[in-house]
């Protein structure tokens, strides 16, 4: 048996599947937007994980034998938002979201460069120049934090303690030099970031942990459950 979990823009997903791909059981929980001034569109963090704990915890109530056989979970989401993380993992602020546009001076700054080393025309969508944003109008928030992560691996540290992201996902962020697969420092340094602030990479299939111990017997899941890579929710449909 296998899970899949979307964290999307307007609700989270998740779906139980058995080896045949036969949908077992689904969940869903709607999110809210917080959209305090015009162009901007944020979402809590927490938000995310309080949804997928209920969406799970349904799920495990309403087919326990199914669940207790779960060997892997995938996840998908929505990409380029910015979650800032300090030195403990604790969020600094609310997520920006892929489809907050207040970042476009910003994005026209590093546009160029971007092109040129990750192959993406920067827009004020994607996860770097909110980062620049954070820089020029936060700077208490910007010098604190310690991780970026994108909503589904946001999700993923919660499931397994690892800070850890796909190809297609950290593709969207402006700072993967995809041909290389690997995080571009001149990107970075463009933004005032460094590797260290980065989650590790791997493929979308690859095995990034394990769900840990104490969320395992919430769930009712008896054996060593794998999360994978998973993917951007583009990237995920297409």
């Amino acid at each position: 048996m296998y899970l899949g979990i979307d964290i999307g823009t307007s609700s989270l997903k998740a779906v139980l599947i058995d080896d045949g791909q036969r949908i077992v059981g689904s969940r869903s929980m709607s999110l809210d937007v917080s959209r305090p001034h015009s162009g901007w569109s944020e979402q809590d963090p927490e938000s995310w994980w309080t949804a997928c704990g209920a969406v799970l915890d349904g799920l495990a109530a309403d087919h326990r034998a199914e669940m207790a056989a779960v060997r892997g979970i995938g996840l998908s989401g929505q990409m380029h938002g910015a979650t800032l993380l300090d030195e403990a993992d604790k969020v600094l602020r609310p997520c920006i979201l892929w489809n907050d546009g207040r970042s476009a001076a910003e994005a026209a700054e590093i546009s160029t460069v971007s092109e040129r080393v990750t192959g993406n025309i920067a827009m004020p969508g994607f996860t770097a120049p909110k980062l620049m944003w954070v820089r020029n109008h936060e700077p208490e928030i910007f010098a604190r934090v310690r991780t970026v992560l994108l909503p589904k691996d946001y999700v993923r540290l919660r499931l397994t303690g690892d800070k850890a992201s796909d190809m297609s996902d950290s593709a969207g962020t402006l700072w993967l030099e995809t041909a290389k697969r690997a995080w571009s420092d001149e990107m970075l340094a463009l933004t005032g970031m460094d590797r260290s602030q980065m989650p590790e990479l791997f493929e979308g299939s690859a095995a990034t942990g394990t769900l840990n111990a104490e969320l395992a017997s919430r769930w009712g899941m008896t054996g060593k459950v794998v999360v994978a890579g998973g993917g951007g929710d583009n990237a995920a449909s297409g």
